[in-house]
């Protein structure tokens, strides 16, 4: 049994007393796995060959079983102590091997499905780190080639296991390979590596499980990824990998194809990701589900998969969609938005027909998106509109603010407002590092940041418009500009425009680079470019016009004109950012019958029309005092 044989002490002992409920069910799903590879060395046609492994196999069923009505109470706990009792049962009657191993393995599979817990890795395995982990940790005990031959070997008992032996090999799944990591092996000299982070057990166990195949078996498990619809389908993510063994491969393949798989996958888990749905994939997929789930009675669960269909499959697509077709976008967008609030009360026929409906428009937009000569000018045309689109409105912000402080002649304030914009410019370059090498930023995460910083930035460009009205009516610019904003402009304030800049900026930063990112693609890398340039030079043009055209101005028309501007900013920022919010989730959408219009921030809901609104009454309300205390004030002048 040597060091991948683990004791009854281990698995079940008093040390484990207060272990969580996900702990548990891992050590009963371990000692099933033990059962299932190991218990063919100890029978065969019904005889004993190893009383000591027998006996082994018989406390490994027992304290199986007896763990599992430890468990706390749960639907389907009772089928899975029927399946314990038959394999107990089984084992007791010196039952074939083939019949056993498929017993525990089919108990083994429930105990998880019905006490979850996590049987594959957060993310990619690195078996370049675990190469290096095994010469660092194991090479002493296992030998630098995995043959149990390491300079330690000779003095232990029992002898390390030879991880090249592939008859053994051949049984052991990528996830037991983990718990042994994890755990141990009591009564061995296997200790437990509980000190390396998870990340990196992975990593050991993905390189522990290629040691026992050739380079030949890996590329010719290559040529079968890619030839065989059968094989790929197989194994189509890393859950179903790590928890596959080679030999119950085999009963789905036959025999030379479970092995090339199952050599090449492990090395290269990466070709996993090529098998994923995506974009339009993911949104047909989970579009479908919510139906099923509607026509099962859980309205809860079918508006979560249609969120996920929008966030999840459609919102990676739509920077390249909106530039090759953005009337598509704007149809499949509303029809999203629609289908989730037919969700909460329509019928089920009234959804299966929008469904129908969005599955109509999103295979349009697998022929839009799909490679074409065009590409490029494509990628120019995007990388230039989503620019200008995105980066006006903070250009205006920012232009207005850099405007009014040289009106008020307060240099030493401009210094913030710069700093601020050049810090969001350098964040958003931190976005994109993580977006690109890191993290994916998900649909939700996204939505989230651009509605709730539109929203900051409407309020306070909604106090600032209100508050530059009042200083163009009845001369007060004038009292205003004598003051020469003492104790308006304190560090307090300056600190506040440099935090209006910012979010001003990086909100539309934020949302440049994500849309970058979905575009960027192998061969459009320089008509990415050669947009992006033209649009900052082309954002700077408009700025400078800016910038001269307002010095110009008399301060009265500049105070009214900019209140004006800022005002209009706030209602376009207060439509985006209830848009944002209703996107992720957060609140809810009531659809209206109107065009959706981009420039304006109107959308075709009754929640976003009805802030935006509520932003044009404020703004009457306030100018209407200001107008009437501005005549009050010039009456008790005269």
């Amino acid at each position: 049994m040597a060091m991948l044989l683990a004791t009854y002490t281990f698995i079940g002992g008093p040390a484990h007393a207060a272990d969580t409920t996900e702990t548990k069910a891992k050590q009963i799903w371990q000692l099933l796995d033990y059962v299932a590879v190991d218990y063919g060395g100890a029978i065969a046609n019904g005889a004993v060959l190893k009383a000591s492994e027998y006996t082994e196999m018989s406390e490994f069923a027992n304290a199986a079983e007896r763990q599992l009505r430890e468990l706390p109470g749960q639907t389907g706990k009772d089928a899975l102590l029927k399946q314990a009792a038959e394999l107990r049962g089984a084992v007791a009657n010196k039952a074939d091997p083939v019949i056993v191993a498929r017993l525990a393995h089919a108990l083994s599979s429930a105990v998880q499905k019905t006490y979850p817990f996590p049987v594959a890795p957060v993310a990619m395995p690195d078996l370049a780190r675990g190469a290096q982990l095994f010469q660092t940790q194991c090479a002493a005990c296992h030998g630098p080639q995995g043959r149990g031959d390491g300079s330690l070997a000779a003095s232990l008992n029992p002898k390390p296991t030879a991880l090249t032996d592939h008859l053994r090999a051949r049984e052991r799944s990528l996830f037991a390979l983990h718990q042994v990591i994890s755990n141990g092996v009591q009564g061995t000299a296997m200790q437990g590596f509980d000190s390396l982070s998870d990340k990196d057990r992975w990593a050991l166990a993905f390189f522990v499980g290629t040691l026992s195949y050739a380079e030949s078996d890996k590329a010719e498990g290559a040529k079968l990824w890619q030839a065989n619809a059968k094989a790929s389908q197989t194994v189509v993510n890393l859950d179903a990998l790590t928890q596959i063994s080679e030999h119950v491969l085999a009963d789905r393949l036959d025999e030379p194809s479970a092995k090339a798989l199952i050599a090449y996958l492990r090395t290269n888990p990466t070709a996993l990701d090529a098998n994923k749905p995506k974009g339009t994939a993911i949104a047909k997929a989970k579009l479908a589900e919510s139906v099923a789930a509607l026509q099962g009675g859980d309205r809860a669960a079918a508006t979560k998969l249609a969120l996920s269909a929008y966030l999840d499959g459609f919102d990676p697509v739509e920077p390249a969609l909106a530039t090759r077709n953005r009337q598509l976008f704007e149809k499949i967008e509303a029809a999203m938005v629609s289908y989730r609030a037919l969700l909460a009360n329509g019928t089920p026929a009234d959804v299966q027909a929008a469904q129908q409906r969005l599955q109509g428009y999103l295979g349009e937009a697998d022929n839009v998106l799909a490679p074409s000569e065009n590409d490029a000018v494509a990628a120019f045309v995007g990388a230039l509109t989503i620019l200008l689109r995105e980066g006006l409105e903070a250009l205006l912000v920012v232009v207005a603010m850099l405007a009014f402080l040289k009106k008020a002649e307060r240099k030493d304030v401009v210094v913030y407002v710069h700093a601020g914009w050049v810090a969001a410019l350098a964040a958003g370059g931190a976005t994109w590092f993580v977006a690109t090498y890191l993290v994916d930023v998900s649909g939700a995460s996204r939505e989230l940041t651009e509605g709730f910083s539109s929203i900051f930035a409407a309020v306070v460009l909604l106090g600032v418009g209100m508050w530059m009205h009042q200083k163009s009516v009845a001369g007060r610019w004038q009292v205003y500009l004598k003051e020469k904003l003492s104790t308006a402009l304190n560090k307090r304030t300056a600190w506040f425009l440099f935090s209006l800049a910012f979010v001003a900026m990086y909100r539309e930063v934020f949302e440049t680079v994500l849309f970058y990112t979905a575009l960027w693609t192998e061969g459009n890398g320089w008509p990415l470019l050669a947009g992006l340039g033209t649009g900052m030079a082309l954002l700077a043009l408009i700025a400078l016009v800016l910038l001269r055209t307002s010095a110009r101005l008399p301060i009265g028309q500049f105070f009214a004109a900019s209140s004006l501007l800022v005002v209009v900013l706030a209602v376009i920022l207060a439509g985006k950012g209830i848009a944002g919010l209703q996107e992720a989730g957060l609140l809810h959408t009531s659809p209206v019958a109107i065009p959706r219009i981009d420039l304006l921030g109107i959308h075709p809901s009754w929640e976003t029309l009805l802030a935006q609104v509520a932003v044009l009454l404020t703004v009457v309300v306030a100018f209407r005092i200001n107008l009437r205390s501005s005549r009050q004030m010039t009456i008790q002048q005269s």
